[in-house]
């Protein structure tokens, strides 16, 4: 190992741009002071999972397979998002290409996405647990198995409610930060990847351009940077990245209730809900942010597809078989078409035609049964009047045992006032590296050269 044997960290920052570094960043731009800043080059689409997946491999997803955060599986007839099996990646991963050439190697993947039965050493995810009466409970996932109760053990429970929904807020990275000092302390990894979710949600709350962002920043900030002190206090170099830049929501796309209306969508209609059946639908899209994979069973139904939705307001084109290849989305599990929204613009999954027969999971946080990603989870129902006692009156419910559905996700798209997916309208609010390492320093990378820059450290 050379660099006078320095460990490495890249802590992940989501959603931070060059555009959000100022004042309100003394920690971060003191690291670049000491190295560099450069602008990165985003991946399409623009989204946690396939960023991840392109950072890690050096590839893109038409090879490593990440085409979204989750899509149809047509063998199941079935859409699952956020999966965790790292073997769902098809292209090696850099812990893998440095574990060979590299002796001694070890890596810790901390809250990265994949994290599950790879070949990282050291892991900690997030695995909620389930009871058959209907409870979520926190929990987490790690390697060894016995690391996740020795953090909590001395950290708390691993704070879940707070890394995503509607009380998704700064306690989740501090807990994170404060875990990857844990596992510094202990392990000694060559490479530990970090990451710092917390921007995220503002960002998509309220906007880019919202006063308040700026708390948010300051806030990410003093996280990272106390972090960052530590680790280079202990002979730790530091690579700060980021997924995708985050702009501001205007409008929003209900692309599979067009669908539906045309007669493509087939519902199953139970306990006075309807559910989407995939499998016996014409075509559907898993929406995801400002991008959507649109599924279509028979290709006599492909261009009258496409017309539909090139003509519908707020999608911006439509990818075919040709266009996919030169957008590297030409992978199997990519939809048959790829919808991209207009700027400003992102898709909701949502799917029926009556609010009444809405599921019952659509007014919940459940990133896994919905057919596509809703930011509209990180919001309380403005319409319910004492949100925080119904919330109050749920608990109570579980606590007793009784079984209970957190139902107070509103049914409100509009409120969203930030998104991603497409390419960054500028490099200046697209996704950014900052490094203490003069020697690698230029002004711009591409998303799939992170992986070379890691590997570059000891090679």
């Amino acid at each position: 190992m050379n660099n006078q044997q320095h460990s490495l960290v890249v802590i992940n920052i989501v959603g931070l741009t060059p555009a959000l570094l100022g004042e309100h960043t003394p920690h971060l731009n003191a690291l670049a002071k000491d190295g560099f800043l450069a602008t990165i080059g985003d991946v399409f689409p623009a989204v946690t999972c396939t960023a991840q997946a392109t950072m890690l491999t050096g590839t893109l997803p038409n090879r490593h397979g990440i085409v979204a955060n989750g899509w149809y599986f047509r063998d199941l007839a079935e859409v699952w998002l956020w999966r965790q099996s790292n073997n769902l990646v098809q292209a090696e991963q850099v812990w893998d290409s440095l574990g060979k050439q590299v002796d001694d190697f070890s890596c810790a993947q901390l809250f990265w996405w994949y994290n599950m039965y790879g070949n990282a050493e050291y892991s900690v995810t997030p695995r909620p647990i389930y009871p058959a009466d209907g409870r979520k409970l926190p929990g987490l996932y790690s390697r060894p198995m016995d690391l996740q109760q020795k953090l909590q053990d001395k950290l708390g429970p691993f704070p879940l409610f707070n890394f995503w929904g509607p009380g998704a807020d700064i306690q989740c990275s501090k807990w994170i930060a404060a875990c990857a000092r844990e596992v510094l302390d202990e392990y000694r990894p060559s490479l530990q990847f970090v990451y710092l979710p917390h921007l995220d949600y503002n960002l998509q709350r309220l906007g880019p351009g919202h006063p308040d962002i700026y708390k948010d920043v300051q806030a990410i900030d003093n996280v990272a940077g106390e972090f960052i002190d530590y680790a280079r206090s202990h002979d730790t170099d530091i690579m700060v990245v980021s997924e995708y830049g985050i702009e501001t929501a205007t409008g929003h796309v209900n692309i599979n209730q067009v669908l539906r209306e045309h007669g493509y969508i087939t519902v199953h209609e139970t306990l006075g809900w309807e559910l989407l059946d995939y499998g016996a639908s014409r075509a559907f899209a898993v929406a995801d942010h400002q991008v959507a994979h649109v599924y279509v069973r028979d290709p006599a139904d492909l261009a009258k597809v496409r017309r539909l939705l090139e003509n519908t307001d707020g999608i911006e084109r439509v990818l075919g078989e040709a266009d996919k290849a030169a957008w590297h989305l030409d992978h199997p599990r990519s939809g048959e078409l790829v919808a991209v929204a207009e700027p400003a613009h992102w898709f909701t999954y949502y799917y029926w035609l009556d609010q009444q027969k809405a599921p019952d999971f659509a007014r919940t946080v459940d990133i896994h049964r919905k057919p596509g990603y809703d930011p509209v989870e990180l919001f309380l129902d403005p319409d319910l009047r004492l949100p925080r006692l119904k919330i109050l009156f749920r608990l109570l419910q579980k606590k007793l045992g009784m079984r209970m559905l957190m139902d107070v996700t509103p049914l409100k798209p509009e409120l969203v006032g930030g998104t991603h997916g497409r390419h960054a309208q500028s490099s200046d609010h697209g996704p950014l590296l900052i490094s203490n390492r003069k020697n690698l320093e230029t002004s711009s990378y591409h998303m799939q050269d992170i992986h070379q820059l890691i590997m570059r450290h000891w090679l």
